[in-house]
């Protein structure tokens, strides 16, 4: 039987109501003085007074920081670390999308251990403990609040940094499918796509294992169900919490075992022509899977349980894509022909790249960029 090291950190709370609870968790934790780290959407959709509320009723002195703003740089982080070490906080509420909540990571790390953002860059480089965090996502996509790793952007390189450590893993996760109700439309379909990717690439990589393969296959259960009904009735609450609980199971799966070529390949078109990452993501994967097939075909089957096979699979993803209502080809979004062997070389140099199931080279990795170009109209 394969080996494993399973160390679960994060507490998770899940259901309706469940942000009613947060005063009294940040009190169990024993602090007096807590940084809100949001966005200016949830600022407006009442989330964080009602946060601010909640802490200040359990008599926490509450500040908020909204200054962030989707693929947190450097330059986020940084402006809401002035504002924790200005009012001495001694815990963290990442309350948004996986922006947020990494945001908030990510000021955890230079709050408590100094340096900067390249400092940490790796695994376990924080040498310092680190602030409690509480973790409330308001969508349901990254599963951010499953992790112990901040993906935070250079803000001169625009090159992304997964910066990761024990430490760094929120102590709660609130999970209250009511705070994505208010999510526009386009937001539920791109941060949808990113979770049901994290559920097919979790499941096939080098470093999978029983308890990740466990996460993998109930979110992929969860979030293929679910995310047609969202579209199509996005004040379901039953299917609203199913996507939550599919995103936050997938990243649990990430934490035990990383991701792969879809990855690799979305995050040089974020960072040079700022394709948001779900639909980033969602484009390359198909192509990703028909290209692992040759190794992991079986799995994909077994995953989508499909008597087509990862083909199947593959044409479900697009046609998850298109009720969303997101192009499926790179030439949708305006991406030049010639750019494509840079952005090769780039996710070459990706760390996930190094988990995907088959090997891969820049070579490989451009003419899954070109079949993604190439799609026919009929396949958009």
């Amino acid at each position: 039987m394969q080996s494993f090291d399973f160390q679960p950190r994060t507490r998770v709370l899940f259901g309706p109501g469940t942000l009613s609870r947060l005063g009294e968790l940040a009190k169990g934790l024993g602090r007096k003085r807590a940084l809100v780290v949001s966005d200016p959407g949830i600022v407006a959709a009442g989330y964080s007074a009602q946060a601010i509320e909640l802490l200040e009723a359990a008599d926490l002195k509450a500040f908020v920081f909204s200054g962030v703003e989707e693929n947190p740089t450097t330059r986020h982080v940084d402006a809401g670390l002035s504002l924790a070490r200005e009012n001495e906080i001694d815990l963290l509420v990442g309350l948004g999308g996986g922006s947020s909540i990494d945001c908030a990571k990510g000021i955890n790390f230079l709050f408590t251990n100094g340096g900067e953002m390249a400092d940490y860059w790796g695994v376990g480089k924080a040498a310092k403990p680190m602030l409690p965090l509480i973790a409330i996502p308001t969508t349901a996509g990254t599963g951010s609040e499953a992790q112990s790793f901040a993906l935070i952007a250079d803000e001169k390189s625009h090159r992304k940094m997964a910066c990761g450590d024990p430490k760094a893993a929120p102590a709660i996760a609130i999970l209250d499918p009511e705070l994505t109700v208010t999510q526009p439309a386009g937001v539920t379909a791109v941060t949808g796509i990113d979770a049901i990717s994290h559920a097919v690439e979790t499941w096939v990589t080098k470093k999978r294992s029983p308890v990740s393969r466990l996460y993998s296959q109930e979110a992929w259960r969860l979030l293929s169900e679910s995310f047609p009904l969202v579209l199509r009735e996005p004040s379901n609450i039953e299917a609203r919490g199913k996507m939550q609980l599919g995103a936050n199971y997938a990243g649990a799966a990430i934490e035990n075992s990383m991701l792969g070529a879809a990855h690799s390949c979305a995050n040089p078109l974020t960072a040079n022509f700022g394709i948001v990452h779900g639909v980033a993501v969602g484009l390359m994967l198909p192509a990703v899977i028909r290209f692992n097939a040759a190794e992991v075909g079986d799995l994909y089957a077994e995953l989508a349980g499909s008597p087509t096979g990862p083909a199947g699979l593959a044409d479900q993803i697009e046609e998850m894509m298109q009720q969303a209502g997101l192009p499926t080809s790179l030439s949708a979004h305006g991406i030049p022909e010639e750019s494509l062997p840079r952005l090769a070389e780039e996710a070459a140099t990706q760390w996930t790249a190094n988990f995907n199931p088959r090997r891969v080279t820049a070579k490989d990795l451009l003419q899954i960029y070109r079949s993604v170009n190439e799609q026919s109209p009929e396949r958009k």
